[in-house]
């Protein structure tokens, strides 16, 4: 398991989206909003104004899928679905933080665009061409493991 290219593929693509608990995605003046919720600054002190249970949940449940996905070791197939569904959560949570992230701003007068956009932006794409690089090592993987079957 642990020798395996894509072990490590999925577990920096786990680990990429955990990131964005540390990351905001979208910066404004004195407004962050996070994974997490949004924290303003009220008093010169930064402060959550509202917070995101649901994006939270939908983030640690997208980020535990690759780690599963690890442990899934003896059954190729099942590896090669599971990250084509981690694949479509990703960009399903990245949609569901763009509208959240545009509807916010919205309410501020004020629109989305390269200024305001945060790290955690970028966390995403990242993890994503992780999980495409994890899905390589897994087809090169069963190439493998045919070419040997058809020496004995």
């Amino acid at each position: 398991m642990i020798q395996r290219i894509q072990t490590l593929w999925l577990f920096l693509s786990g680990l990429t989206i955990f990131g964005l608990f540390l990351f905001p995605y979208v910066n404004y003046i004195d407004l962050q909003i996070e994974v997490l919720g949004i924290y303003g600054s009220i008093d010169n002190e930064i402060q959550k104004i509202e917070s995101h249970y649901l994006q939270t949940i939908m983030t640690i449940i997208t980020g535990l899928l690759p780690l599963f996905i690890i442990f899934k070791y003896k059954t190729r197939k099942l590896q090669l679905r599971l990250i084509y569904l981690a694949i479509v959560m990703v960009v399903l949570l990245g949609v569901w933080m763009y509208t959240t992230a545009g509807s916010i701003l919205s309410d501020a007068n004020q629109f989305l665009g390269a200024k305001n956009i945060g790290i955690g932006f970028f966390l995403l794409p990242i993890a994503i061409l992780f999980l495409v690089l994890a899905i390589n090592g897994i087809i090169k993987d069963e190439r493998l493991i045919k070419s040997a079957d058809r020496l004995r």
